[in-house]
């Protein structure tokens, strides 16, 4: 992964192989984001999605392999119990222009990420709330 800071943004170029949320979260890391929110895009060959279902209090996850787009990355970067924390949601295309997607647990770059984390002054803390079991901004 390269970083490169440019105002308040983070240009990152998350190369052939590397994890794409253990790339973001590094970056994040490495130059102390504690707020800011993310878009990107670029090709992964494995990507983890999930769904979670508030009345189970669960996540759902679903597997895809092989030569995906990654058509759209959004998110969010907050912290929670002292730790950088990321929210991501991203979107991919098969071959045959099937689109799968959902919250995003993990994904390999096959190609190029091309990835935007744009700094937010000041911080957002989260906490988990006991009715839905998500873990939500404390404002």
């Amino acid at each position: 992964m390269k970083c490169q800071k440019i105002g308040h943004t983070l240009v990152l170029r998350i190369d052939r192989g590397e994890e794409l949320l253990k790339a973001i979260q590094s970056a994040c890391e490495q130059e102390n984001v504690k707020l800011g929110f993310i878009t990107g895009l670029g090709a992964v060959d494995h990507a983890v999605v999930g769904l979670y279902r508030v009345e189970e209090q669960k996540y759902y996850s679903n597997t895809f392999d092989g030569e995906m787009e990654l058509t759209s990355l959004v998110g969010n970067v907050t912290a929670m119990d002292g730790n950088t924390y990321l929210h991501l949601h991203a979107n991919f295309a098969k071959a045959d222009g099937q689109v799968v997607g959902g919250h995003l647990n993990e994904a390999v770059i096959s190609g190029t990420g091309e990835i935007f984390i744009h700094i937010l002054d000041g911080s957002v803390n989260r906490r988990r709330d006991p009715v839905t079991g998500l873990n939500i901004f404390d404002l």
